[in-house]
């Protein structure tokens, strides 16, 4: 849900009109729409560029992680911790559009974590993985939207930890 829907919601709840401080919370979500959008699109062009990149920092990083007896040890381990890094960063980009945090808890962290413990994979690493994507992605944004962006990566890296 976006800010717009979630102080409607709220309003409606409450029966009461949108306060002064939403209705500017909802002016500044509409003003930043097309840094969203830039960013967004950014990051879905450059997928297939980002994931490479936090692939290759994540396994010179944690090279015990394709050793054998690691967790990406294998081919098909691997294609999976690929797999799952274009997963999280659709889900950044949900964020980014919705301005909110709340689509990266409902349907990225939620289970998130009790999935990874049931498969064997920790934690720790998957954080690791994450800081990777991170950085790949980042890279390719200015400074002013890779400030915009980061704080999505960091929630997903603090839900791991």
């Amino acid at each position: 849900m976006t800010v717009v829907s979630n102080v409607i919601l709220r309003a409606d709840n409450e029966l009461r009109y949108p306060s002064s401080g939403e209705l500017k919370n909802i002016k500044e979500f509409l003003q930043t729409g097309e840094q969203r959008m830039r960013i967004v699109s950014m990051l879905a062009e450059n997928e297939k560029k980002i994931v490479q990149e936090a692939t290759r920092l994540l396994w010179q990083k944690c090279p015990e992680f394709i050793a054998p007896g690691g967790n990406a040890y294998g081919r098909r381990e691997r294609a999976q911790c690929i797999r799952d890094f274009s997963w999280y960063l659709r889900i950044v980009t949900y964020g980014v559009l919705s301005g909110d945090k709340e689509p990266i808890e409902s349907i990225g962290l939620l289970g998130a974590r009790e999935m990874y413990n049931s498969l064997g994979i920790p934690l720790k690493g998957m954080a690791e993985a994450i800081k990777s994507l991170k950085v790949a992605s980042l890279d390719l944004l200015s400074r002013e939207d890779a400030v915009k962006t980061a704080p999505y990566f960091d929630f997903i890296i603090q839900g791991m930890l």
